[in-house]
């Protein structure tokens, strides 16, 4: 199918952006790698009267290393998966970059599109209520910061309002020390993942878990933070009994749907698998604090 018609405004400036989203109302969405937006485009399952272009907006390609990371809402994620600040400050973030679709679509995707589109199978999404990452946008009001427990709604909704752009996604850096992981089951290599599992993790004195935390992309309507795992982890010793036990608790408490690529059950095995999977990494990864203190 080709796209219903519409106008293209191409922005050279944030403040033309803004004045344009501002100017066009509601019937308008904003373009930026359109890895997601322009397949939906083709589909018509998305007909907007107008599109603003932000990729001149270079302003918004940027990533800084300061109080964690700040990468601009246009900055792709080719140039997350291969920055050394991100790399440095967050292995856990370039991990889950390169789980993103192909290296093609990693050239013009950006980190800004992810978060906004807010799909709830996405990984930066996840990777940012893992984190307690936050987003700030900016309006023809003025700006504001939004937590990513408040930014994600539903399927494909966030709370962004209609004349809202968001400039800039902040992911905290990982404590020194930190172990994490990545663990994602999808049927092809470049497809979305039906479960991806995230987690960091720290040892205390006697190595026993002083901090931890898990999340799940592909389970929900939006990304899920594991309070049942965490609150079982903490003050435990690490073992392989210890991850397949807290891998079948957060999992029995998720509500997944069933589609084609899996019912509900299933869901719900891979993410007990792929937690264990995820806690063991993790930990292998990790510094205990009497090995950071000998440091």
């Amino acid at each position: 199918m080709k796209p219903a018609e519409f106008e293209h405004h191409a922005a050279c400036s944030l403040e033309e952006a803004l004045t344009l989203l501002t100017e066009l109302g509601d019937d308008v969405k904003v373009l930026a790698g359109g890895q997601s937006l322009v397949p939906l485009l083709a589909l018509r399952l998305a007909t907007p009267g107008h599109l603003v272009d932000i990729n001149g907006v270079t302003e918004l390609a940027t990533i800084a290393n300061g109080d964690g990371l700040r990468i601009g809402a246009t900055t792709r994620h080719r140039q997350v998966e291969r920055s050394p600040e991100v790399a440095a400050a967050n292995p856990l973030l370039a991990a889950a970059v390169r789980r993103i679709g192909h290296t093609a679509i990693r050239n013009r995707g950006t980190i800004g599109g992810t978060v906004a589109h807010a799909d709830p199978a996405a990984e930066i999404p996840a990777v940012m209520v893992l984190l307690d990452g936050s987003v700030e946008t900016r309006s023809s009001a003025g700006g504001r910061t939004i937590a990513a427990a408040d930014l994600f709604d539903g399927y494909f909704t966030t709370t962004l309002e209609p004349d809202e752009l968001l400039t800039t996604v902040h992911v905290p850096a990982l404590p020194a020390g930190t172990g994490w992981s990545v663990q994602q089951f999808s049927r092809r290599s470049g497809d979305y993942g039906i479960v991806t599992v995230l987690a960091t993790l720290a040892l205390g004195g006697g190595g026993r878990v002083s901090a931890a935390r898990v999340a799940y992309a592909g389970v929900d309507a939006l990304p899920v933070r594991s309070a049942v795992a965490e609150s079982a982890l903490v003050g435990q010793t690490p073992s392989d009994e210890l991850w397949t036990s807290v891998g079948h608790d957060a999992a029995a408490v998720l509500e997944p749907g069933s589609d084609l690529n899996g019912s509900a059950d299933y869901r719900r095995h891979l993410a007990a698998t792929l937690t264990a999977r995820a806690l063991r990494q993790a930990t292998e990864r990790a510094g205990t604090t009497e090995s950071l203190e000998q440091a």
